[in-house]
């Protein structure tokens, strides 16, 4: 069964529009279990335009699937994130100017600060992951650090043409066999929704996908539970 990881940030966005309250994310994580999240994902951003410090400690204490903590190399969120200790910690790229994530870490170019949250991230029993392109150089170079898993960025597969969706699923495909041959796990996400999520959970060995803006969209309109126990349907469905 391939697992669905739930990203719950734009909960949050929608609450920091009006600086209140309401929409709690640490409410919607819970709706999102009962709905068949097999792990929660947040993202404290350096900027905190969504997820607080506060949402992140209640969340490691309630959530009682994985959790699953994004955060850039910066040194008080890494430290936060080392203090909470969550089950995964997903290493990204950020950059204040953009609106979600735009691409992979350059692992393979790295000048040691990655290599070195992974470290400290790792020292303190939190399984560590990658974002990366689905480059098989950037998954060879974080599998040499001894990351736990892989996340290919799925957004240009997700962007592209019709002409150009073949190739992004082959890019995708090439890559994860590099992971797999690397003995870390394959996660996979970004841009992903109801519609083309199916050829990406029909990748050889992808265990688990992370999708956010799509279902809390979708929660919008048919509530939080239900929208996350439509796309475990679908989930289930491919890997059957």
């Amino acid at each position: 069964m391939i697992e669905l990881g739930v990203n719950i940030d734009h909960v949050a966005t929608v609450r920091q529009a009006r600086r209140t309250y309401e929409p709690d994310p640490v409410v919607a994580a819970a709706l999102a279990e009962q709905g068949g999240a097999d792990g929660i994902t947040f993202h404290l951003r350096e900027d905190r335009r969504h997820i607080q410090d506060r949402d992140v400690e209640l969340l490691v204490q309630t959530v009682t699937v994985r959790t699953n903590f994004e955060l850039a190399c910066a040194d008080d969120v890494l430290a936060i994130a080392l203090r909470v200790k969550p089950d995964w910690a997903l290493l990204v790229p950020e950059s204040r100017e953009e609106v979600t994530t735009e691409g992979g870490l350059n692992v393979a170019g790295d000048d040691g600060r990655i290599a070195a949250a992974v470290k400290r991230l790792k020292g303190e029993g939190i399984l560590t992951s990658l974002f990366v392109d689905p480059d098989p150089k950037q998954v060879a170079a974080s599998a040499k650090l001894g990351v736990d898993a892989v996340e290919l960025h799925t957004g240009p597969y997700a962007h592209a043409g019709r002409d150009n969706v073949a190739a992004e699923i082959e890019r995708l495909r090439d890559a994860g066999r590099v992971a797999t041959s690397e003995g870390i796990r394959l996660h996979a996400g970004h841009g992903l929704n109801y519609a083309n999520v199916r050829p990406i959970a029909k990748l050889e060995n992808v265990i688990e996908l992370n999708i956010g803006h799509a279902i809390i969209s979708r929660a919008v309109m048919v509530g939080m539970r239900e929208a996350v126990a439509e796309m475990r349907r679908i989930l289930d469905l491919v890997s059957s």
